[in-house]
């Protein structure tokens, strides 16, 4: 019998009679990352996927879905008032950069954090409180632009980022609301004062108008009053024979009086009316006496 040497097997035969399928499945919008002996080898996109074990392995997954991260920042003004910004950073992978996010980076959260923290405490410092809340867009683009440069490289994308809160300290807002209080206050005084002045120049002007409506409506009175008069002297005088029109302007004016009385009395705020009896001296001396006496 002739024995015949054993032949050598190869050692990749070996490594494929050594390998087993191990099954696995990738969610929508994300990506696996399969490494063979410790090296990257290839990408599982969704669905089901298998890796050769012993030697692939699924060492991590990515996910396409946009993510956020707030960052609180404490810093100081130019006019040194603390203020905590929280910073919204909406960030996502960028599909065809899926190596560089999962090798060049160990904690993207923290660099994202460390770029946010570097130009808010940059900028910040520069602007009054006042100017802090009207230059939110402006800090924000600031923030956007220094973190896409960076994180571009290492296959992130900066989506948008937001100043969604400036909260200085409780002090400082008790003291703005104060300060906008008075301002209001300051400002309403001076509309009541604006309104109370337009209400005494209408006034002035009611009255101006009123006094000249009275005036007018005097002169017609006394037009009509001497008109009137005119009148009853020309009936008077031709009805009663041998009459002047002194004995006829007499006869009205002491009609007039007798009716002036008579009203004056009637009054209920008037308690003495003097009624002259003669002309002389004495009389008038002794009517005014008796009329102080009354006033007091």
């Amino acid at each position: 019998g002739v024995s015949c040497p054993p032949h050598p097997v190869p050692r990749s035969f070996l490594l494929i009679n050594m390998c087993f399928p191990c099954l696995f499945t990738i969610s929508t919008a994300e990506v696996g990352v399969i490494e063979a002996f410790g090296k990257y080898s290839r990408l599982s996109q969704p669905g089901l996927g298998f890796i050769c074990c012993p030697y692939e392995q699924l060492v991590g997954r990515l996910s396409f879905r946009v993510q956020q991260l707030d960052v609180r920042v404490e810093t100081k003004t130019s006019d040194n008032v603390f203020i905590t910004a929280v910073v919204s950073v909406q960030y996502q992978i960028l599909h065809e950069k899926v190596f560089e996010a999962f090798y060049s980076l160990s904690n993207p959260t923290r660099q994202i954090t460390a770029h946010v923290y570097d130009v808010i405490r940059s900028e910040l410092p520069t602007l009054e409180l006042d100017a802090v809340f009207e230059a939110k867009e402006d800090l924000a683009m600031a923030v956007k632009q220094s973190l896409s440069v960076t994180m571009s490289r290492y296959g992130y994308q900066i989506l948008q980022t937001l100043i969604t809160d400036l909260d200085p300290d409780q002090r400082v807002k008790n003291a703005m609301n104060e300060i906008n209080s008075s301002k209001r206050l300051k400002f309403a005084i001076a509309e009541r004062a604006e309104g109370d002045k337009i209400l005494q120049v209408k006034r002035a002007e009611a009255e101006a108008e009123a006094k000249y409506l009275s005036g007018v409506g005097v002169a017609k009175q006394r037009k009509a009053i001497v008109d009137g008069l005119r009148s009853s002297i020309v009936d008077f005088s031709e009805g009663v024979e041998g009459t002047s029109s002194k004995d006829i302007m007499d006869l009205l004016l002491l009609t007039q009086y007798f009716d002036c009385i008579r009203d004056v009395g009637q009054e209920g705020h008037c308690k003495t009316t003097f009624v002259p009896s003669s002309r002389s001296t004495g009389d008038d001396v002794r009517n005014a006496l008796l009329q102080a006496g009354a006033a007091k």
